[in-house]
């Protein structure tokens, strides 16, 4: 009975126990609703004012509307049509003018910007201008060849290996070259001695062999005794003027040919030594003793010596016959010559690399010559040219001119 009671006791404590947990419970959710309840009030309270705000807000907005309705309803309008409004049947836009001018504008900045633009990276030798920096002597300027076509000159490249220069022609290549031998003879002086002039170029293909034959063509119209000789030896240039002989200086050179005047060839009214045989070894020629006999012979017996070298920058050859010229003409191309060489001429000749250098500009057009006609005003002087050998005065007033 005792253990009965005891279980019983301790079954009730038990139940006790658990429900005094769930009262505990119970008062600690309400602890906590109570607690919530200020925050619940807070946020109920700004909600209540908010729209009591907007509700005050409203009825003045609708009670404006009413007002504003009242007033256009009772008030009469003190307005009164003046005049009748009027259209121009031009369109407002677009204004033609407007455009016109736009496109005008464009028209002309705009391709003045592209060429611009291009002539920036244009790093060639434009024209003489292009040479203002340069201390050696100009000795001339040869411009572009040209032909007819039409009622235009259109500029072409003189390739078929033929002497323009001729006796009596007053073309403007024919100008061009008595200008540069006039020049020519001024520096080196009129007092009828035995020159050597020596030509080369800094790049190929800038005309150093056209310039050669027509320059040695002026130099013997005028009564001078002139020998063209073509040393560049890889390519015998000017040797194509007068077919390409089997034998020349090469054979000469080489002991092939017992006298180098068995080689010579006549060219109009200049003698010309070719190439012939394109050696294996050209610069080794130029240190054999014959060479330097010849060049010795060629000077008692010529007025003038014109040599044809290689460019500078490529082979040592003309460094090897600068020994025996008294002048160098440097043949600049327009439009093929890279203006930062420039540089390089005119350290050559405060160094007297080689002997007195002298610079020819060669193929300059028209918007780049000095031979554009409005420059020197030929026509006004009566210099009216046409195609090669077209002239009306008389051989020596055109060397007058010149």
């Amino acid at each position: 009975m005792k253990g009965s009671i005891l279980g019983s006791l301790d079954n009730e404590l038990t139940m006790l126990s658990t429900q005094k947990r769930a009262i505990s419970s119970a008062q600690s959710q309400a602890v906590s609703k109570i607690a919530a309840n200020p925050q619940q009030a807070k946020y109920l309270l700004s909600v209540e004012r908010q729209q009591k705000v907007k509700e005050s807000l409203y009825l003045f907005l609708l009670q404006k509307r009413e007002e504003n309705e009242l007033s256009q309803a009772f008030t009469a309008y003190n307005t009164r049509l003046i005049e009748h409004p009027t259209a121009s049947p031009v369109p407002v836009t677009p204004i033609p003018s407007r455009i016109m001018t736009f496109a005008l504008v464009a028209g002309l900045f705009v391709p003045a910007g592209i060429i611009m633009l291009i002539e920036s990276f244009n790093t060639a030798v434009r024209g003489r201008k292009d040479l203002q920096d340069l201390h050696a002597p100009f000795v001339g300027e040869i411009p572009l060849a040209t032909h007819r076509k039409g009622k235009r000159r259109v500029a072409r490249e003189v390739s078929d290996n033929r002497v323009v220069v001729k006796s009596g022609s007053r073309s403007i290549m024919n100008e061009a070259f008595r200008v540069v031998r006039t020049n020519l003879e001024f520096i080196l002086g009129f007092d009828g001695g035995h020159h050597v002039v020596m030509l080369s170029s800094m790049n190929p293909g800038s005309g150093k062999t056209f310039t050669c034959a027509n320059l040695s063509t002026a130099l013997a119209i005028k009564g001078k005794k002139v020998i063209a000789v073509d040393l560049d030896l890889r390519r015998a240039s000017l040797s194509a003027y007068v077919d390409n002989p089997a034998q020349g200086v090469s054979n000469y050179l080489s002991g092939q040919v017992a006298d180098y005047h068995d080689v010579i060839v006549r060219l109009g009214e200049l003698d010309v030594l070719p190439v012939g045989t394109i050696p294996p070894n050209p610069t080794e020629l130029f240190f054999h003793p014959r060479f330097a006999r010849m060049m010795e012979e060629l000077k008692e017996n010529y007025d003038y010596v014109i040599l044809d070298c290689p460019p500078v920058e490529i082979v040592a050859d003309a460094a090897i016959i600068s020994r025996y010229a008294e002048m160098t003409l440097f043949i600049i191309r327009a439009h093929l010559m890279d203006r930062s060489f420039l540089a390089d001429i005119e350290n050559w000749y405060q160094e007297r690399r080689y002997p007195n250098i002298s610079v020819i500009l060669n193929g300059t057009r028209s918007e780049f010559s000095h031979y554009g006609g409005s420059r020197y005003g030929y026509q006004r002087y009566g210099y009216h040219y046409g195609h090669y050998g077209e002239y009306t005065d008389s051989a020596e007033e055109s060397e007058k001119r010149s």
